[in-house]
Parts: structure tokens; C-alpha cells; sequence
């Protein structure tokens, strides 16, 4: 039985998408395929890494970061950035350490409830005014450091948690041999997925990401899903705060500058597009882990001088950087392709009908 053109012209019409599914699996999983990787190779080169102690070690160390990533990814969902997350991590950190005389409770609620509301108003002037998110988190950054340095008297006074709250058992217990934060970081990111992938509201932020003027023709609650997207980014960030100050016994001013860098740095490396409309909350769990085993690995090099991780972390982001932007351009001219092979099909003549007894 021999394929007719448009037989032919279907299959070619068929390739395309297969690249694009390829290249769109690239772009959302490598980073667990580069942390598996390193995760062999580290084991292989270094005796004692595959030890409880020192894998615990490293997820506790990246679990005061997880949630900065975690509350930034919904962000860049939508296409934008929120540069406030540093300043906010640390003013977590002296609103728990401030309010542990009042009790365990309190320590924990201050940071969620302040931050929160400061990413609340972020999120009402870049629904409401469109101002770029850039400019809006920049303006947030400064507010809440300078916030930090109120409270402390410009850095003179350090806030300590207090031993009768019990608030230090939230960063240093452990539950089954495992760090409270970890657990806490697994919950939160299971709920991300879910929300992100299961709900209407995490298609609305990607749909956002991926052209806002459209999703608001569509009918979407833009507006809500911006307020709620920088809400949250607050808390977490507020949140992660806390968890530090748990952790130090105290709440350090100084802490938290440049960490929005790491944190932006996570999201790209899970494969996350800055761009927005394209990305997933567990690649962001991927990407703060690799930028801890890249601690670890300094570390165990015996680098002493602390500038080495910010060489790496910065080569590692270029090289992602470059592979996403090739994927991207790889999907899209697939998606053209396969778009003019499926015309082509529908033009292609039908055979002749073959005529009895020739």
C-alpha cells in the first residue's frame, strides 16, 4: 500500500512536535538531571558524602533558603521579579527574634503577618498602577531594610530569641532523624505543586507570564493573582526569616543582602523563565539544592576564600541561561514548523481513486 502527499506531509507535520516535547522535557527537568549528576559524581570523588550527617546537612542548610524560592517562582510565573525577598528575610529574621519574649507563637506569626503585608502592598501598586514589579520590589527592598535597621537602632541592637519560647526547637529539632525545616520545606513545595498544577490559580499565573493583556480579555482575575503572588512571596521570605533566627538564636541585621540573587538564581537554574509563562515549583526545589551542593563542593575542595561558590553559582547560571534561551527558540520554531506541515497537509491532493480492471 503506497502513502499518499498528504499521508507523507502529516508524518513530517508530526516531527516538530516531537522536538518541541523533547526540548520542553529539557527545559523543565534538566536541573534534576544536573543534580543527580552531581549528587554521582561528588560521591564518587569524596569519601563520607553519602553519610546521613552530611546529606542532612545539606538539605537543612538549603531548607532557610527553599522558601524564598518556593514564593519567588509564583512571581516569575507572571512575568515578573520581586527584589524585596533579601531585605524581608532579614526583617523576618528580628521580627521572630523581637517577639519570642511574648511566646512561640507570636515569634512565628510577626514575621509571616508584616512581610506579608508589605508583599500585599507590593502586589496592590503592580496590579493596580502596572507599574513594572521591578521597580516596585526595588522600592519594597528599601523599605524593609530600612525597617530592619529602625528596629535595631541601625544595627546596635541585636535581638535575641528567647530561651523560654521554645522557638529554637522549630530549626533545630528533628522529627525521625530528619530537620524540622526540611519537613516544613517538603510541605510547603507539595503544596506549591499542587496549587501550580491542580488549581485554576497557577494556570492563571502562567497565562499571565505568557501574555497579560490576553488573560485579562480572557476574563482571569489578573489583579487577584498578582496581589495574592507577591502575598505570598512576602510571607515565605518573612518566613524563612524566622526559621534563620531560629536556628542562630538570634535575629541578625546584616543578613538576607544579595540573597534575592541566590534566590532568582534557584528559580533559573529549576528551569524557571524569567520571562514568565513557562516554568515548575519542584525545578526551583532542584535548583537551591545544586546551589548547596555547590557549597559543599567548595568546601570539600578546601577553598577557603568564600568568593569561589559566586564564580560557580555564576557559570553554572550563564550556562543554563544559554541552554534555556536555545530551548525556547528550539520550541518555537518547531511550533512553526509543525504549524506549516499541517497546512501543507490539508492542501496536499487526495489520491485518485484507482479505476476496476486497470
Amino acid at each position: 500500500m503506497s502513502s499518499t502527499p498528504a499521508d507523507i506531509t502529516a508524518v513530517k507535520a508530526q516531527r516538530p512536535g516531537r522536538l518541541a516535547q523533547m526540548s520542553r522535557f529539557l527545559q523543565r527537568n534538566g536541573s534534576w538531571a544536573v543534580l543527580i549528576l552531581m549528587v554521582i559524581v561528588m560521591a564518587v570523588a569524596f569519601d563520607g558524602f553519602l553519610t546521613g550527617s552530611n546529606l542532612g546537612q545539606i538539605a537543612r542548610q538549603a531548607s532557610f533558603y527553599a522558601p524564598l524560592a518556593l514564593g519567588l517562582t509564583f512571581v516569575i510565573f507572571t512575568g515578573g521579579i520581586d527584589l524585596s525577598i533579601g531585605s524581608l528575610y532579614a526583617l523576618g529574621g528580628v521580627l521572630a527574634a523581637w517577639a519570642s519574649s511574648a511566646g512561640f507563637i507570636p515569634a512565628l506569626l510577626a514575621p509571616l503577618v508584616v512581610c506579608g503585608i508589605i508583599g500585599l502592598v507590593q502586589g496592590m501598586i503592580v496590579a493596580g498602577t502596572r507599574i513594572p514589579a521591578f521597580i516596585v520590589t526595588l522600592a519594597g527592598m528599601m523599605f524593609a531594610r530600612g525597617l530592619v535597621l529602625f528596629i535595631t537602632d541601625e544595627g546596635s541592637v541585636t535581638h535575641h530569641v528567647a530561651p523560654s519560647s521554645g522557638f529554637t526547637s522549630l530549626a533545630n529539632g528533628n522529627i525521625l532523624g530528619i530537620g524540622n525545616t526540611v519537613w516544613l520545606v517538603v510541605i510547603l513545595f507539595i503544596i506549591g505543586v499542587v496549587v501550580s498544577k491542580r488549581t485554576s490559580y497557577g494556570v492563571t499565573l502562567l497565562a499571565i507570564g505568557g501574555q497579560e493583556e490576553a488573560a485579562r480579555l480572557m476574563g482571569l482575575p489578573v489583579r487577584r493573582s498578582l496581589l495574592v503572588a507577591h502575598t505570598v512571596s512576602g510571607m515565605l521570605a518573612g518566613l524563612a526569616g524566622a526559621m534563620t533566627a531560629s536556628y542562630t538564636g538570634s535575629g541578625v541585621t546584616t543578613l538576607g543582602v544579595g540573597l534575592e540573587l541566590t534566590a532568582i538564581s534557584a528559580v533559573v537554574l529549576g528551569g524557571t523563565m524569567l520571562t514568565g509563562g513557562s516554568g515548575t515549583i519542584i525545578g526551583s526545589l532542584a535548583g537551591i539544592t545544586i546551589l548547596q551542593l555547590v557549597a559543599n563542593l567548595i568546601n570539600r575542595l578546601g577553598l577557603s576564600n568564600s568568593n569561589w561558590q559566586s564564580v560557580v553559582n555564576g557559570v553554572l547560571l550563564v550556562v543554563v541561561a544559554v541552554v534555556q534561551t536555545y530551548l525556547s527558540r528550539m520550541q518555537a520554531r518547531n511550533r512553526g514548523d509543525a504549524a506549516t506541515a499541517q497546512e501543507a497537509a490539508k492542501d496536499a491532493p487526495e489520491p485518485e481513486p484507482a479505476v476496476p480492471g486497470i
